[in-house]
């Protein structure tokens, strides 16, 4: 039997929804171990001058304790 975590995470790109999500997870491998998935729970985006300047997603991250 495993147990899992979820731990929610905001992340940022200026280049595309997709880029904030995969920065979001790269980021987060760095301190948390056995990411099994992740599900977007928002997306955003910042506006300047009538033009997209940024985009944001927030994300609920799953991953497996360890024994």
């Amino acid at each position: 039997m495993s147990v899992a975590r979820i731990t929610e995470i905001s992340a940022s790109s200026t280049i595309s929804f997709d880029d904030a999500l995969q920065q979001g997870i790269k980021r987060a491998a760095k301190t948390l171990k056995n990411i099994e998935g992740a599900w977007v729970e928002s997306q955003k985006v910042i506006c300047k001058d009538g033009e997209i300047s940024e985009y944001r997603v927030m994300m609920k991250v799953t991953f497996v304790l360890e024994g």
